[in-house]
């Protein structure tokens, strides 16, 4: 069972790892969007302020490209899910295996996001500013802990469910 747990638990947790990065940083805090450091960026886009109509407009569409993203990982982690467990062998919520695997997947979010989209695209940071390497490494920090505090959740033995 743990072993069939795996990818979908993987595949959840990078989806509601990024919900919880969107939800909070993206919208809640307003720390900052898809595109917020653009113009600064690795990659020399335009840069697309979010103290503009027409920047916040191009941020908050792929602050939803990202948000259909991490729903489509959602989805496909229920349904992997579904498939790799026999209706009378379904997990229960409380089964260690699979809130590891979850808790894995978002410290796996974190650490890709945190990678590819602040230190190598720059695309946009966790908090602009002075000290943005350390809300960066930060971030990457908490997906290190969350990736190897999942994995041996994980890696415990599953509660027996009566």
């Amino acid at each position: 069972m743990r072993d069939r747990l795996m990818l979908p638990g993987l595949i959840l947790g990078v989806g509601l790892g990024g919900f919880v990065d969107g939800i909070m940083l993206h919208q809640v805090l307003q720390w900052h969007h898809m595109l917020s450091s653009t113009g600064s960026d690795h990659l020399g886009l335009k840069r697309y302020p979010v103290d503009t109509v027409p920047g916040l407009r191009m941020n908050t569409v792929w602050d939803g490209f990202f948000h259909v993203f991490t729903w489509i990982c959602v989805l496909v982690g229920l349904a992997v899910l579904y498939r790799r467990t026999a209706p009378g062998d379904r997990p229960s919520w409380r089964t260690p295996p699979l809130w590891g695997w979850i808790i894995a997947g978002a410290g796996l979010f974190n650490l890709v996001e945190g990678t590819v989209d602040h230190q190598i695209l720059g695309i946009h940071h966790v908090r602009t500013g002075p000290h943005r390497i350390w809300w960066d490494l930060g971030f990457l920090a908490l997906g290190a802990v969350l990736l190897i505090g999942g994995t041996l959740l994980a890696r415990r033995r599953p509660l027996e469910v009566r």
